[in-house]
């Protein structure tokens, strides 16, 4: 799938608030994405209804997960990787492609909708060589982007201002009012992701750096786990990703490139508040490795995090690790340059960071 993605598996009253507070631009290209939205739409409508005839009351019922594990971290920094292994873990359950994709109604879609993303689906990532599928692990903020009327990913599919949707006016949640219909979708979510598995939820979601306060509000048990990686790896593997994820989801300005001082300043402040708030978090509630380290140690690395955040590791989920690893061992990462002048200013302003995670 290679336009729209995802908007893709909104609900119809959704994109009509989408269109209406945003700007469209009427190229052919984007008339073409908005009839494959709304013919989509229209069936996520007719899903979500069906499913909530079905589940409403068991879903009233249902127990709410207070100790989901959240992956959080800057984009590029190897946190698929780990959420990948996690999620061979027996005793956890992550978010899939598909309950993100139509997160109002995977309790009942499912069958209908396999065969058509069968058809629709890449088998690799559009940014690099991982490995996607209706059942494999996926980021939940393009559910959050669905259910919710707050996510910078409407920021990046309608361009406001910029060539990088993530600046200092980035809203990661609501204020006011909005807020607790905000917190409620997501409570709902992850309500209906715990009754589908029955198992601890592990979420890997860069944007939830951003909401570390909130989500332990909502969630009292919840452990975190920051994953970070060498700067001269991340900005530019960043830059080439949102590039990519815009071109194939914008709807009205052209796409520019995100620039490269202003990806390297929101690294710079999303560590700082990861810092900040993860300082406050309970003994046992927080743990921070490197991707270097994950990749060349992953069973130990994983036993390190589990260790640091208390939960029990298995041989059955050691041999799965082992076995993923062995899969996987042809993979190849992609590789990007940068000029003198860019690592400079990386060392200048990354100071801090290159230290404490031993870059420099």
């Amino acid at each position: 799938m290679k336009d729209s993605y995802l908007t893709a598996g909104i609900k119809l009253g959704q994109l009509v608030r989408l269109l209406k507070r945003n700007q469209l631009s009427y190229s052919f290209r984007n008339i073409m994405r908005l009839v494959f939205l709304v013919q989509s739409a229209f069936w996520s409508s007719f899903f979500s209804w069906i499913e909530k005839i079905r589940f409403s009351n068991a879903l009233k019922n249902a127990p709410l997960p207070d100790n989901p594990i959240f992956i959080i971290g800057h984009w590029r920094t190897g946190s698929t990787l780990l959420h990948q292994l996690m999620s061979l873990d027996p005793q956890l359950s992550a978010p899939t492609l598909f309950q993100v994709a139509v997160p109002d109604s995977f309790l009942v879609s499912a069958t209908y909708y396999r065969p058509i993303f069968k058809r629709l689906i890449s088998e690799h990532r559009p940014m690099d060589q991982v490995k996607i599928g209706m059942d494999e692990p996926q980021e939940d903020e393009y559910a959050i982007y669905r259910i919710t009327n707050c996510s910078p990913l409407e920021d990046l599919i309608f361009g406001k201002s910029g060539p990088y949707f993530l600046n200092h006016e980035t809203q990661f949640f609501p204020s006011g009012s909005s807020l607790d219909a905000w917190k409620k979708n997501l409570i709902a979510f992850y309500t209906k992701l715990y009754y589908h598995s029955k198992k601890r939820i592990v979420s890997k979601n860069p944007f939830n750096s951003y909401r570390i306060k909130i989500l332990c509000e909502l969630f009292p048990k919840a452990k975190f786990i920051n994953i970070v990686r060498h700067p001269d790896d991340v900005v530019p593997s960043t830059i080439h990703m949102w590039d990519i994820v815009q071109r194939q989801n914008r709807l009205n300005k052209p796409v520019e490139r995100p620039g490269f001082i202003e990806v390297v300043e929101v690294l710079k402040n999303m560590m700082a508040s990861i810092e900040a708030d993860c300082e406050k978090l309970p003994a046992g509630h927080y743990a921070e490795i490197r991707f270097e380290d994950l990749e060349s140690q992953p069973v130990a690395v994983l036993k390190k995090i589990y260790h640091q955040i208390d939960i029990d590791f298995t041989p059955e989920f050691e041999t799965k690790i082992n076995e993923f690893i062995r899969q996987t061992a042809d993979f190849r990462k992609n590789e990007f340059s940068l000029t003198s002048q860019e690592k400079s200013y990386i060392r200048k302003n990354l100071i801090v960071y290159m230290n404490k995670y031993d870059y420099i």
